[in-house]
């Protein structure tokens, strides 16, 4: 316990309004919208000039090297790729610049003592806390960080919830959804609503993981008592070296290890989405017969050209083969193939989304461009709309697409059944919960 009342000093009085079991989460809240503003805010210009850079860069790559295969799998697979997760480092680092400044100055560790207030109504103490906070970063760590938790009970509700947490992974599909669908407007002329909406998607998955940890408490017949004990830090100013060292590591090890599979993926794509079977290789013949009747100029001819070829190619047949299950959330075969890759990891989907985009795409466009100018072909409107756009913020907040986070379950609670629980049960909510909000809001 800490003795508040009886503190004079002034971490006391900090503590007395940081810790206070009203004002202290209203405070909690407050820091978390002020950083989520300047997520936003901060990082726009940076995100800007790189997402118009690789456009560049890839335009360049095909008007300079020597024409052929070799060069397109550069210009419209490696470069959109690699763009696709480069642009966001501005934001992630921002992220962990934050979370890096509150774990220094020692507020992290009042919050994890106030939220244990919260986590015992739900099976949980505050020891869970901190995997939960350090999902914010990524799934993998935050579980292995559960082997603090003595109790068997609790560590193991806790590996099962903390995948609902919005990790690194997730930001990069929450950051280009947002803005394709939420306006840009302001809210008392300081927070703007993609903020806000950002917010809300993190309390949502720390609101799932409650939730979840709580169902659990109820089925899981394991009988349990423990203890949360914690050391309060003093408070003290940042050290900026320290900080520096956090956000550049922690970034570089998530550009690396998701450059590393996006790279790998956007390869696979590109050959998928450069050759096909059957009218695959007639594409042209097939175009100018359609057209002999109402010529077209030749950029017209070229982008139909263009998009019979993808939809025909290896890649257009799979995601024709999947569009059945996804058309109901609102997604056409591209995006089902985005989804279906990003099982590898999450962030793999904008990545996919800019390699397909990408292909026999002659035009200096940006990946955000690019996906805002897509169009439904069933309805002849946006296909990233209010309605879709929702839809995959509720997917990806509550589906498991991480194959090494399943893997870390296994080997943290020894057993496949754990993990292959998790992954359905947090698809099927996912799939659910993404269809009913297509559905009432389109």
């Amino acid at each position: 316990m800490v003795d508040k009342a009886n503190a004079k000093d002034l971490r006391g009085k900090l503590d007395r309004v940081l810790m206070h079991k009203f004002w202290g989460y209203v405070i909690f809240l407050g820091v978390l919208l002020l950083i989520f503003q300047a997520i936003f805010d901060w990082s726009s210009y940076p995100m800007d000039f790189i997402d118009s850079t690789f456009a560049s860069l890839g335009e360049w790559a095909k008007n300079t090297l020597p024409a052929g295969d070799f060069t397109n799998l550069i210009a419209e697979g490696i470069i959109p790729g690699l763009g696709g997760i480069v642009i966001f480092i501005p934001q992630i680092a921002f992220l962990f610049f934050f979370i890096s400044v509150l774990e220094e100055s020692g507020y992290m560790s009042r919050v994890v003592f106030l939220m244990d207030r919260v986590m015992r109504r739900f099976g949980l103490s505050g020891k869970s806390v901190v995997p939960l906070i350090a999902g914010t970063a990524c799934a993998i760590p935050a579980i292995m960080a559960t082997r603090n938790i003595e109790n068997w009970k609790e560590r193991l509700i806790t590996i099962l919830v903390t995948p609902f947490t919005t990790c690194s992974a997730r930001l990069p599909v929450y950051l280009i959804i947002i803005a394709l669908v939420i306006p840009d407007q302001r809210v008392l002329g300081i927070f703007s609503l993609q903020a806000l909406t950002l917010m809300f998607m993190y309390l949502l998955g720390f609101g799932a993981a409650i939730i979840s940890a709580w169902m659990l408490d109820k089925v899981l017949k394991i009988r349990s008592k423990t203890f949360f004990v914690i050391e309060m830090p003093n408070y003290k100013l940042p050290l900026f070296k320290n900080v520096g060292i956090t956000v550049i590591e922690k970034t570089k090890s998530f550009v690396l290890g998701a450059g590393k599979i996006i790279l790998a993926i956007s390869i696979i794509l590109w050959v998928l989405a450069s050759y096909g079977p059957g009218d695959f290789n007639n594409a042209t013949a097939i175009i100018q017969q359609e057209n002999l009747e109402a010529p077209i100029s030749q950029n017209q001819l070229e982008t139909k050209i263009a998009a019979f070829k993808l939809e025909h190619s290896y890649i257009g047949h799979a995601g024709k083969f999947i569009e059945p299950a996804v058309r109901p959330l609102g997604y056409d075969w591209k995006i089902g193939i985005a989804l279906i890759s990003s099982f590898a990891a999450r962030e793999v989907f904008v990545g996919t989304l800019a390699t397909i985009y990408s292909v026999g795409n002659d035009d200096v466009e940006t990946i955000k461009n690019r996906m805002a100018a897509e169009v439904n072909v069933k309805t002849g409107k946006p296909l990233f709309n209010f309605a879709s756009g929702v839809s995959l913020l509720l997917f990806y907040a509550f589906a498991m697409q991480c194959m090494s986070t399943l893997a870390v379950v296994k080997r943290e609670t020894n057993s496949w059944k754990w993990p292959m629980w998790q992954l359905i049960i947090m698809t099927a909510i996912a799939y659910i919960t993404a269809l009913g909000a297509y559905q009432w809001f389109k």
